[in-house]
């Protein structure tokens, strides 16, 4: 009777990392990352407080810290302005683009009627048109109303986002439909639903958005200088510009104006990140 010599080979470990290994090498290349965005902005900050001879010097910290930089950007320049201008606008803009962003949403979403399906693509679709496209038509429509140079020029061209109506109708399909129909049942109408269900329910990705369009508005640039001619309205990101035409050679104004303006959007992100993040997860982006 034949019989089969078995080899016993060694076993071959593979040698993975572990998990305090792959855990260390995520915070370090994370810890890298967060040292490559951190560090121009700690540059800004600390250069605001240099004096003009050591401004782009290659020292972090200045030799001597002046507060002349911020008092020269104030009085010199009506910076306050440009600054209560940009809150205007930011704020106006964000609270009445949610407003008829979820009206616009609930009804794409939650109700039923002829060509809704082909109505939101139509809105969605404006996503892939970029600004420089709509530039030139969007400033005969504005000049031909005449709404050039006022507030309502800079303010209403800036509602209207597909963005804000794609991430609010996202956001209301995942609410319960037996909500509503316990609505009904108590004999709400559709706006009653949407004024004492919907919108309670829709505070977290009200939040998101105010972020979103807040920081947008704050930091925009293109449309203002486009809009705008007289001194008395310009933004806060066009008073910087004009700090970078007229101080050339003087980096430590512009960087302290720079400074000034990057503060509200550092204050709201870093107050409602967590709020965006959990807006995004249950809008249905994975």
């Amino acid at each position: 009777m034949a019989t089969s010599d078995t080899v016993t080979r060694p076993a071959v470990r593979v040698n993975r990392p572990s998990g305090r290994g792959r855990r260390a090498t995520a915070l370090t290349v994370g810890a890298i990352l967060a040292l490559m965005t951190i560090f121009p902005l700690l540059w800004m900050v600390t250069s605001s407080f240099k004096g003009a001879d050591e401004v782009l010097s290659t020292n972090l910290l200045p030799h001597k810290a002046t507060l002349s930089n911020y008092t020269y950007v104030f009085t010199q320049v009506p910076f306050a302005r440009y600054l209560l201008n940009s809150l205007i606008v930011s704020v106006v803009v964000t609270v009445v683009a949610l407003w008829f962003h979820s009206m616009a949403a609930y009804a794409l979403a939650r109700l039923r009627f002829p060509g809704r399906d082909t109505l939101f693509l139509l809105i969605f679709s404006t996503l892939l048109v970029t600004a420089p496209v709509i530039l030139v038509p969007l400033f005969l429509i504005v000049h031909t109303l005449g709404l050039l140079d006022t507030y309502a020029g800079l303010i209403i061209p800036a509602i209207f986002n597909a963005f804000g109506i794609f991430l609010l109708r996202q956001f209301y399909l995942s609410i319960p439909s037996e909500l509503e129909d316990a609505a009904i049942v108590d004999g709400c109408s559709y706006w009653q639903i949407y004024w004492r269900v919907i919108l309670p329910l829709s505070k977290p990705v009200f939040a998101a958005l105010a972020v979103l369009f807040f920081l947008a508005n704050w930091n925009a640039f293109l449309w203002p200088l486009i809009a705008t001619n007289s001194q008395d309205l310009n933004v806060v990101q066009l008073g910087i510009a004009s700090f970078q035409q007229e101080h050339a050679n003087n980096w430590n104004y512009t960087l302290a104006a720079s400074t000034i303006a990057a503060i509200p959007t550092l204050g709201l992100f870093a107050l409602f990140q967590r709020r965006i993040v959990e807006s995004i997860k249950t809008s249905g982006f994975k």
